[in-house]
């Protein structure tokens, strides 16, 4: 009964403190210094704040990674392809021009762009290969940024009255050509004989070379000017459909129903969200699972912390024995472990948030350093589509992965804190 009342008497000093007092701080600070017969605890929380800081980093590196992904896909494929696309239902699309003027009457359209779009074999001296003909004017072509600003030899002036067509770098490198050489492109939608359809053949100069920094575009994609492509594809005086650019592709939804109603029940409307859906969807979950799989690194690290606690409260029940003597209380001797082990997860997480944003923005170089020193190249365009490495960070995600890293850590202290704090004194002096 002796013991009992002397462990009670304890929990009501003579002279309380206040919550984190100085002599909390100077104790979670000593307890940090771990001396040489401690070493073993304090590798365990060098461990600790490592995998904190690398967890941390790496969501953060990764997440950026996969935004720049998405941002560099999304404008390059909006800067190709419109926003919204225009068709004619059940006849030939002959009063395009009429239909184009009306859509660029709508508040908020930059462009309305008439468009013949085609499957070819291009064909050299030395490759042949598939291609994506787009029969587009002047006019249209040049509102491309994506192409007009990337153009890498000749140019598209004058590209309305030339018989010439323009093309990507990559496609140009496979078919072993360059400007004002000889391509062959040949449709399966040739003339009508009694025979059947007949495929077209026919040779086009290289005008223009443009590199959009998308391979897939680069290698593919062609430019014909829309009245050649009209007799190319036999077409007449028809267009397939109208390719449409907004001001805020966003907001595709509201332009898009504005547009209906300005040309009428006879056309389809797509947006680039509809055309593009199954895309962006999987690039959303692949984002989603990466962070969920990469949040684990936090996680393990945030058990570490437990680990290594709760090796700490045991090594120190002698010390934590006697602060309970001379009045300390346990809400005291809590708070001076959940400062120890907090103090780990606080500085690595913000460690690992400079040490991520640090990354980000030198990661080209450190790409380059990376690919110099191991002699390969680490980012083939050829297989990723894009032609550098991107890194976009997003403030509020990095804030999300910055805040769930501190708030584990100081979770990962309650319990071994918690455990220091209803060590009965007694109990630990009784065999020292």
């Amino acid at each position: 009964m002796a013991a009992g009342h002397s462990a009670d008497a304890l929990d009501k000093p003579s002279k309380e403190t206040g919550p984190f007092a100085p002599f909390e701080w100077m104790l979670a600070l000593r307890y940090l210094r771990a001396r040489r017969k401690e070493g073993f605890i304090s590798v365990i929380a060098g461990f600790s704040f490592i995998g904190i800081m690398l967890g941390v980093a790496t969501l953060i590196i990764v997440m950026a990674v996969m935004n720049g992904f998405r941002a560099d896909l999304f404008s390059k494929i909006l800067g190709l392809n419109g926003h919204v696309v225009v068709l004619k239902i059940g006849e030939p699309f002959k009063d395009f021009d009429a239909v184009a003027k009306s859509i660029e009457k709508v508040n908020g359209v930059q462009h309305a762009l008439p468009l013949i779009e085609g499957q070819v074999m291009v064909s050299s001296r030395v490759q042949a290969t598939g291609g994506l003909v787009r029969g587009m004017s002047e006019e249209g072509v040049k509102s491309l940024s994506l192409v007009s600003d990337n153009v890498r030899s000749g140019t598209l002036d004058g590209f309305d009255t030339s018989p010439g067509i323009a093309i990507g770098t990559r496609l140009a490198n496979a078919l072993g050509v360059g400007l004002d050489d000889t391509i062959t492109l040949v449709s399966p939608r040739g003339a009508t004989t009694p025979f059947g359809t007949a495929p077209r053949t026919k040779a086009y100069q290289v005008k223009a070379i443009f590199e959009m920094g998308m391979s897939e575009y680069d290698r593919t994609v062609i430019f014909m000017p829309l009245g050649e492509a009209q007799k190319f594809f036999s077409k007449r005086d028809a267009v397939d459909y109208i390719e449409v650019m907004v001001d805020n592709p966003e907001r595709v939804a509201a332009y898009q129903a504005e547009i209906k109603g300005e040309i009428g029940r006879t056309f389809q409307t797509t947006d680039w969200k509809q055309r593009n859906e199954t895309f962006f969807k999987v690039l959303e979950i692949e984002r989603l699972v990466m962070f969920i799989i990469l949040s684990l690194i936090i996680l393990v690290a945030a058990l570490n912390i437990i680990s290594g606690m709760m090796m700490l409260v045991k090594d120190k029940s002698r010390d934590i024995a006697i602060l309970r003597t001379m009045g300390a209380s346990r809400a005291a001797v809590m708070r001076v472990f959940l400062i120890t082990g907090a103090a780990i997860g606080v500085v690595g997480t913000l460690a690992g948030f400079v040490l991520g944003v640090v990354f980000c923005w030198n990661i080209d170089a450190i790409k380059g350093f990376v690919a110099w020193l191991t002699s390969t190249e680490l980012f083939d365009p050829s297989i990723y589509y894009l032609t550098k490495l991107p890194a976009q960070i997003d403030p509020h995600e990095t804030a999300m992965i910055v805040a769930m890293g501190l708030g584990l850590s100081i979770l990962a202290t309650i319990y071994p804190s918690w455990r220091a704090s209803t060590l009965d004194p007694v109990e630990a002096l009784r065999y020292e």
